[in-house]
């Protein structure tokens, strides 16, 4: 669990994506500040994210790693200053070529005129992405209780009553952002990976799409885009010799594979992305999140996932394969 305060720690695997830092000010990490020059340059030379999402989701944890992964990140700004931010960069000569701003509650009162800013961003011919961290209200709870630290928006009321408020302003954002991030059962590490994957540099596909398994014991994932149900396979779960396997053992794999329907159901997904790929692509959209859950997320989901996750990868598009509640049970 991280410090609300301070900077998501290295420490051990288990440790969760921290509450973010509920205090005020505005702050600039990686190179220096961008100084402005003569007009005329390319707003599609900038790579322009803005980072934003729930209290306590792993804001501080997502913006760390694009520092790391070589991007100029701005903490707590209002939207009303992205452009002029954006438009720094834009004239920096090549200095800043990748901007993330981090906006949360903390900036509530200037979250009227996100979507005048969006409009004006693209006004000027930029593209920007919009990430959004989210988690369940349980595991928010966790995190500020394990800080012991109150939620920015709770008052004096209960912690969820200040997630219910946050969750009801963040509501449309949340709608229009191009990338959800479910931190929920993600520790520092695994949700640094994750970010990692959404925005590692390099040329190739042009869009990515996590292919995800999960049990629905465990609910559906928030970030899905696309949720598949295989619970209409029979179980290997029943079968005592392939019980203590996953859907990864070739056993599984061919016992779920085989079965009457899910071979069509395959390809008739596959079928059905290609579309769905196509305008993605059009719209810019650059990640992609399919969920396919069974019970338990151990057998079918798995073998499924691994099936569509070899189908799906192409030329423009790249496959991360996630198993989400693998080895849960």
């Amino acid at each position: 669990m991280t410090d609300p305060s301070g900077p998501p720690p290295s420490g051990p695997t288990g440790s969760t994506p921290g509450a973010d830092d509920a205090s005020g000010g505005t702050t600039a990490t990686g190179p220096g500040t961008p100084a402005r020059q003569p007009a005329g340059v390319d707003p599609g030379s900038t790579d322009l994210v803005i980072l934003t999402g729930m209290s306590g989701a792993g804001r501080s944890t997502a913006a760390n790693v694009l520092e790391d992964l070589g991007w100029y990140v701005v903490d707590n700004i209002p939207p009303q200053l992205i452009l002029s931010m954006a438009e720094l960069a834009q004239h920096s000569r090549g200095g800043v070529n990748k901007l993330a701003a981090v906006i949360d509650v903390r900036s509530r009162s200037f979250f009227t005129a996100f979507r005048e800013a969006l409009h004006a961003l693209r006004d000027k011919g930029w593209a920007p992405r919009v990430i959004f961290v989210d988690a369940t209200d349980e595991a928010l709870v966790r995190r500020f209780e394990s800080v012991r630290r109150p939620h920015p928006l709770q008052g004096q009321g209960r912690m969820l009553d200040g997630i219910a408020r946050e969750r009801t302003l963040l509501g449309d954002l949340r709608s229009e952002a191009d990338v959800v991030i479910d931190t929920s059962g993600l520790n520092v590490h695994q949700l640094s990976a994750k970010v990692t994957q959404i925005f590692a540099a390099g040329g190739g596909p042009r869009l990515r799409v996590a292919v995800m398994s999960f049990g629905f014991k465990y609910g559906i994932p928030l970030d899905a885009d696309l949720v598949l149900d295989l619970r209409f396979l029979p179980n290997p779960f029943w079968v005592p010799e392939l019980r203590p396997k996953s859907g990864k053992d070739p056993a599984v794999a061919d016992y779920v594979l085989r079965q009457e329907g899910a071979g069509e159901f395959i390809e008739r997904v596959v079928a059905l992305m290609e579309p769905m790929v196509a305008g993605y692509l059009r719209e810019g959209r650059r990640y992609v999140t399919l969920a396919v859950g069974c019970t338990g997320g151990k057998h079918r989901s798995v073998a499924v996932a691994e099936a569509l996750s070899r189908l799906l990868s192409g030329d423009d598009v790249a496959t991360i394969l996630v198993h989400r509640d693998l080895g849960r049970e």
